[in-house]
């Protein structure tokens, strides 16, 4: 049968490609063994003088073959990883007929075989043996999830095959056909902690998205929850007939992370595991050993013997292995290199000489014992102890053949042989998927070796920690291969086990390996070690390890974003006394002296902390705390299955119960603090008396799945419980009765939290459906909200996390997202959101551990409230919304203070000569430029301060509020020395002619009024027809009286502040005119447009010279340079363009890179842009700061601050000191280290 035409077009088409790429010599291997090439057709093509010209041969014999030819080349490229070549081969693979050319009677084909390669299923050992009985059961099990998602568990004790039964299972061209065309995807889980977990389902994630097209790649999840939500929608979306394996599960928390509605197969020791989880579920017991015979006949084939012909001590060899698969596989190898052994080894089995420390109470551990002493004791000695040396590896960790080679100090390709050595005599197995091969032991084999060199455990350690200082002297590896993943991983694992404290303490204390680790791995599993390794670290220097700890808690989010941030310049911010900062002042001073870039926040110590309580209640994460409704109580529960609370002042601990037979979700007080609620992963309520920890009532019947929240009424007038659970319903519960009031119904996926409104009218759900639903407290259903049509963007799925009530009880404020009502500006998924009873105050905690309090009317980010080192599962608010309470995975609760945030929203202007004026509402201070310390403040204001300048002559400060009225004020006595009514709307600009005589304002009434402030004088200039944003004097000589002014009205007009008299007016944009800037030599003058233009016009003629065109945004700001030879534009894109001003090109679009992590590429509008005298850098301002090399268009360094939305940035004369405020009112003023 001839190659179909798609498969043939396609190798045409990619055919030069191909040629390009190939070396056939590795394919042809693979190609022989799927009998679709000779050995005489590979004769020929090798015969061929370049691989070129090889390669040309094996593609032209491909085209004269058929279909399996293509498929058998398809999976070649994929075994030697020719990823994107098998990319473009993959769409035209053609259909193979279930019973044409099958490689085995049970259809184990060219296309099952291709599926398997690409999902990641390990192949068949090399001695197998078929169990015909058990995969038929397994086979038949996933056929039941054809229609309908599920799980299939296989379960059975270690060591009883069910990995290779999984994988057998599933070579089956009709099951995949009929029940997983979607593909099937293996994923090795084993022990797992959160930040491993998170990098396996981020590569999962990584290998499907590779599979689509290149727009649906993301940046990788980082968090649980935000890898857990994408990895729904790839497999209901993208996949949605996929089957995901999940081999050797051992923890419940682990597999709800893959509970979302997907078709399941695991493998498992432990048979309750699905308990925990929801949907249909099907089991498969795999007996602890093989039967005689398929015992024998793997000593048949590893002997090259017929079942007949095996000697009588055969049987008596298999009772002794109680049929263990790799007991009996140990023996079988050893007796292929020494068939004559068969009594020996026999009596090996027999001796029964090696005694545990540790018994398992569900394996017998003697067979496998003397198996593996056998197997070692024939290896050369020299190899018997490089095989020891594999007792230093964590459980489920595989290993390339590089990390070895430094281990053992030999050359690459001799570690090679000395592993196949191992693999062949069953000691060691081998992932032949990835390339380079990894090596991994089985848990039992890792076992043995752990028992049998206890006592040498911290010298083999050491032995790695030594090898790899020796081969690593220059510094660490940061290629980010297997073998540098392996090392920047574990190094620290190492050095703890081989208790090298003083290694440790100088690996975790050094901020070059907080950058090293960080930018390869990731901050999670760096944060996971100095919490792993506190106790010992605390030895040393528990200040310091808290520093550190504290400066990842701050800035992991940062850490997560790419391109990645110069951890130095970020360190800079830590306060002066922490040793962070003092590594990162001497490194930044020595890369200054070589021309780098950083820059010291010099007035850092006066921002205010609001950390006021840090409590460490539990062992595990914690997933719930609560205020008690007099504030002064904290309920917590979590992974530890406890229930704990303690005083909200001090955290001492007042009850202690062990609340459930599973990790605890959710606890809530009563409105009379005498009762706590609970539920849990077990399915139960409990309802418990505070004061004596006695458990009261026990709802365990009605709730199906696990109960994911549970919340009193607010009022004790009509107590009621609510519950909301993964069965898709919310129960109201009369705690009088022994069954729930109502059922509410309308959800159609797992319901996740439900609220009580203030006046207990109402109670919200919040569904992975996508919608809140807001019933009355009767049940009948009042309104639904389809929040994922917020979302209309895209086809993700949209899961509520929560919602919350405002206190007037007025709105719903909802978690979905990067949402909680307001969008943020972050990508990170937000966990939980809780409105403050008392004010208009919002908690969001996000995925990346971060938490804020928003402002709900000015939808404006007020405080970050950093500080967690994992995901932040809950925020509370005190009942009077002076406190907020978080709880996390970290295993600790927060608590901090709201109000010095919640009443000081910033609006803030600087002011200059080093002096520095920051409003807030109705106050305005007086800073000292240089340190941030407060010189002055006013008295509250009657209304709202929108600008304010200072006079650089008079001791004198103007504010521009918003009722429309100017005053002057003496600085620092606080004088009133005028008031200047006039403007009827808000005032939005102020400033001081040269002598200080006279002041300039423009406000919204459209107008601009020149005073002589002095006498109360004005002029009034009059003739925009919009809001008067900015104005600029044209020169800065005093004999100079023309001023230049921009409107929203897209006009620019030119005025005498001598006269009134206008001087020009012309119609600039079609836009709002959103900026202005004169040239240094007053030739010319820029204006940029909401119209996406720029405009450069001659001050004289007032012709338009050049109109810059190519931004892709509104067109927020400029700048000239000081030679007024270029001109920087900025847009609300936060892309940064150099214009040549004599021709009007292009010179450098900045940014270009890509985004920095936020939704625009400067993490926000650029608002403000400034040359240095030289013109050689230039710095810019948008959600933070960046600093650029005008040449080459490139990002120097970025100073990212704790809030957004910097509006101006004042920069002083010689370029060296920077200073701004951002969105929530904190001052920086920025040096440059020198």
């Amino acid at each position: 049968m001839a190659l179909e035409e798609r498969p043939r077009s396609c190798l045409l088409r990619f055919r030069h490609k191909l040629e390009e790429d190939i070396k056939p010599s590795y394919l042809m291997d693979h190609m022989i063994s799927d009998g679709v090439m000779t050995v005489d057709e590979e004769e020929k093509i090798r015969s061929q003088p370049t691989r070129k010209e090889q390669a040309v041969a094996l593609l032209e014999l491909l085209l004269r073959k058929d279909n399996r030819a293509y498929i058998s080349f398809y999976n070649a490229l994929v075994k030697e990883t020719y990823d994107d070549l098998a990319n473009l081969l993959h769409d035209d693979l053609p259909y193979v007929l279930p019973d044409a050319h099958k490689s085995s009677s049970d259809g184990y084909t060219p296309y099952v075989q291709a599926m398997l390669s690409e999902g990641g299923v390990p192949q068949r050992p090399v001695v197998f043996v078929s169990r015909p009985e058990l995969v038929n059961r397994v086979r038949e099990k996933l056929y039941r999830l054809q229609k309908d998602p599920g799980w299939v568990t296989v379960f059975g004790m270690a060591g009883s095959g069910k990995s290779i039964l999984a994988a057998e299972a599933v070579r089956h061209q009709g099951l995949i056909e009929e029940c997983f065309p979607g593909g099937i995807h293996w994923l090795s889980i084993g022990q797992l902690d959160k930040p491993d977990l998170l990098v396996k389902i981020q590569s999962l994630c990584f290998r499907l998205e590779q599979s689509l097209d290149s727009q649906s790649l993301h940046r990788p999840p980082n968090s649980l929850d935000e890898a857990k939500e994408r990895l729904r929608f790839l497999m209901l979306r993208r996949y949605p007939r996929a089957l995901l394996i999940l081999d050797d599960i051992w923890d419940s928390t682990v597999l709800k992370t893959f509970d979302i509605h997907c078709r399941i197969l695991l493998t498992t020791r432990n048979r309750s595991l699905t308990d925990s989880v929801s949907g249909a579920k099907y089991e498969v017991e795999v007996e602890s050993g093989l039967d005689e015979n398929k015992a024998l006949e793997i000593l048949a084939l590893y002997t090259d013997t017929k079942l007949h012909g095996l000697p009588e001590e055969a049987r008596s060899i298999v009772r002794e292995c109680k049929g263990s698969p790799l007991v009996v596989s140990l023996i079988g190898a050893l007796l292929k290199e020494k068939p004559n052994r068969w009594r020996y080894y026999l009596s090996q089995l027999q001796q029964k000489q090696f005694k545990r420390i540790r018994k398992s109470s569900s394996y017998d551990y003697d067979a496998l014992d003397q198996a593996m002493a056998a197997s070692i004791e024939v290896l050369p000695e020299d190899h018997q102890e490089l095989y020891k040396d594999f007792t230093v590896l964590e459980q489920d960790i595989k290993v390339p053949a590089k990390v070895l080679s430094v281990l053992w100090d030999l050359e690459p390709e001799e570690v090679e042989d000395i592993l196949e050595e191992f693999v062949n005599k069953s000691l060691l197995f081998v992932d032949s998927h990835n390339k380079p091969y990894l090596y991994y032991l089985h848990d039992l084999q890792l076992d043995f070796l752990v028992e049998q060199n206890r006592t040498q455990l911290e010298s083999l350690h050491t032995k790695v920690v030594h090898q790899y200082q020796q081969h690593y002297r220059d510094g660490p590896p940061i290629s980010g291969d297997e073998e540098c993943l392996y090392w920047i991983r574990f190094l620290t694992y190492h050095m703890a086990k081989a208790n090298l404290c003083q290694e440790l303490y100088s690996l975790m204390f050094s901020l070059d390996w907080v950058s090293i680790k960080s930018k390869i791995m990731g901050p999670a599993h760096l944060i996971n070690d100095y919490v792993e390794y506190g106790p010992i670290l605390d030895k040393e220097n528990s200040e310091v390890r808290s520093q550190f700890q504290e400066f990842l808690s701050l800035n992991g989010h940062q850490l997560e974003q790419r391109p990645f941030p110069d951890v130095v310049q970020l360190a800079l911010s830590q306060p002066h006394t922490s040793e962070v900062y003092r590594q990162a002042l001497l490194q930044a001073q020595d890369r200054a002296s070589r021309g780098k870039l950083y820059f010291d926040w010099l007035n850092k110590n006066s921002v205010e902390s609001l950390s006021r309580l840090v409590i460490h209640p539990h062992q595990g994460s914690i997933y719930s705390a609560c205020f008690s409704h007099d504030g002064t109580k904290i309920a917590s529960c979590g992974a530890s299955r406890t229930l704990k609370v303690f005083k909200s002042t001090s955290g001492e601990k007042l009850t202690e119960i062990q609340a459930h037979d599973d990790e605890v979700l959710c606890c809530a007080f009563s409105p009379d603090d005498r009762l706590l609620a609970t539920c849990s992963s077990d399915r139960k309520v409990k309802v418990w008396n505070v004061e004596r920890a006695m458990l009261l009532r026990v709802f365990e019947e009605e709730h199906e799945e696990q109960v994911n929240h549970c919340q009193f009424t607010n009022t004790a007038r009509r107590l009621l419980l609510a519950t909301c659970s993964n069965d898709k319903f919310m129960n109201l519960w009369n705690l009088n009765k022994p069954s729930s009031q109502n059922t509410m119904f309308g959800h159609f996926e797992p319901v996740n939290h439900c609220c009580f409104s203030p006046d207990d009218s109402y109670v919200s759900t919040s569904s992975n459906d996508g919608t809140v639903k807001v019933t009355a407290s009767s049940a009948n259903e009042w309104k639904t909200i389809s929040v994922r049509d917020v979302f209309a963007e895209g086809d993700e799925e949209v899961l509520v996390k929560c919602s919350t009530w405002t206190a007037d009880g007025k709105r719903i404020i909802c978690a979905a997202r990067n949402a909680a009502l307001i969008r943020t500006n972050r990508l990170s998924m937000v966990q939980f959101c809780h409105a403050c009873p008392t004010s208009n105050l919002l908690a969001i905690a996000y995925s990346n551990y971060a938490v804020e309090l928003w402002d709900l009317e000015a939808n404006k980010k007020m405080a970050d409230c950093s500080g967690h080192l994992s995901w932040v599962q809950r925020v509370q608010f005190s009942p009077d919304g002076s406190q907020l309470l978080s709880c996390s995975d970290d295993q600790t609760v927060r608590v901090r203070l709201t109000h010095s945030r919640a009443d000081k929203h910033y609006c803030a202007m600087t002011g200059l000569n080093q002096a520095l004026i920051k409003n807030n509402v109705c106050v305005f201070q007086v800073r000292d430029g240089r340190t941030g310390s407060v010189l002055f403040q006013s008295e509250e204001k009657s209304s709202r301060i929108r600008c304010t300048c200072m006079c650089r002559q008079a001791s004198a400060v103007v504010l521009g509020q918003e009722d429309g009225t100017v005053q002057v004020l003496e600085v620092p006595s606080g004088k009133l020395l005028a008031t200047l009514p006039g403007h009827t709307k808000t005032v939005l600009h102020c400033k001081f002619s040269q002598n200080g005589q006279t002041l300039i304002t423009s406000s919204e009434d459209t107008t601009i009024r020149v005073w002589r402030w002095q006498s109360g004088e004005c002029q009034v200039l009059q003739g925009h027809k919009e809001q008067v944003r900015c104005f600029s004097l044209l020169s800065s000589s005093p004999a100079d009286t023309r001023l230049l002014s921009w409107s929203f009205d897209g006009t620019v007009k030119m005025w005498d502040t001598e006269s009134g008299e206008k001087l020009q007016d012309i119609r600039a944009h079609r836009g709002a005119i959103l900026s202005c800037h004169v040239s240094p030599d007053g030739c010319l003058f820029a204006t940029t447009s909401a119209d996406m233009t720029a405009k450069l016009w001659h001050s004289e003629s007032w012709e338009c010279v050049h109109a810059f065109k190519g931004h892709q945004d509104c067109v927020r700001s400029c700048r000239f340079s000081w030679d007024s030879r270029r001109l920087a534009t900025g847009d609300d894109n936060g892309e940064i363009r150099l214009w040549n001003v004599k021709d009007g090109s292009l010179l450098k679009i900045c940014s270009r890179e890509g985004k920095d992590g936020m939704d625009s590429l400067h993490g926000g509008w650029v608002t403000d842009l400034h040359f240095s005298p030289d013109d050689s850098l230039l710095v810019s301002t948008g959600g933070y700061i960046k600093w650029w090399d005008v040449e080459k268009g490139e990002a120097l360094q970025t100073f990212y601050p704790t809030g957004t939305a910097l509006k101006r940035i004042h920069v002083s004369s010689d370029f060296s000191t920077f200073v701004t405020i951002d969105s929530i009112g904190i001052l920086y003023i920025l040096q440059r280290v020198a």
